[in-house]
C-alpha cells in the first residue's frame, strides 16, 4: 500500500494511492495515521477520490518526533569528498522545518554564504511506532515503510 500526505484548501490530508488516483483518509497526515495505528484501516477506507496528477504533496510525516540521518554511508561519495571511511556509523539530525513536499522549491543560501551546495538521494526509513532497546531480529516490525529523501547540504559550512 502506498500512502502520502497532500495539501488541501483546509490543511493536509493523508491519502492512499490506488490505480492512478488518490483516496482521502480520515487522518490529517501519515504521521497521525501511524500514531493511531491506522494502517490496516487505511487499506479499507472509502474516501473522496482525487487526481494523482493534481496532488500537492506535503512532507509524508510533516511533524516527526525525530529525524535521524546516517552520514558517510556511501563509499563512493565519501571518497569523492576526500574523506576517510568511518569505522562506525556517523549520525546527525535534521529539524522538521527542513522538510518540504515533493515538488516544493528548495531555498538555497545566497552565494555569499555558501558556494558548495550538494545533494544526495537517500532512502528514508519511516519508523511507525516507538522503539527502544529493540533486538535486531525485531527491528523490521517497527518500520512502517520507506520513501525517498533529497538531502541538500552546504558543504562549506
Amino acid at each position: 500500500m502506498r500512502l502520502g500526505t497532500i495539501r488541501t484548501a483546509t490543511g493536509t490530508r493523508a491519502v492512499r494511492a490506488d490505480d492512478g488516483h488518490l483516496t482521502t483518509l480520515p487522518w490529517d497526515d501519515v504521521g497521525q495515521l501511524l500514531a493511531a495505528d491506522g494502517v490496516e484501516q487505511a487499506a479499507e477506507v472509502e474516501g473522496e477520490t482525487l487526481s494523482l496528477a493534481a496532488a500537492d504533496w506535503a512532507p509524508l510525516v510533516p511533524n516527526p518526533d525525530k529525524i535521524v540521518c546516517v552520514g558517510l554511508n556511501y563509499r563512493d561519495h565519501v571518497e569523492e569528498m576526500g574523506r576517510e571511511l568511518p569505522s562506525h556509523p556517523t549520525y546527525f539530525s535534521k529539524f522538521r522545518g527542513a522538510l518540504i513536499g515533493a515538488n516544493d522549491d528548495i531555498h538555497l543560501p545566497d552565494p555569499s554564504i555558501s558556494t558548495s551546495i550538494d545533494w544526495e538521494a537517500e532512502l528514508c526509513v519511516v519508523v511507525g511506532r516507538r522503539a527502544r532497546h529493540v533486538d535486531a531480529a525485531d527491528a523490521l516490525g517497527f518500520i512502517a515503510g520507506f520513501t525517498v529523501l533529497n538531502d541538500v547540504s552546504a558543504r562549506d559550512w
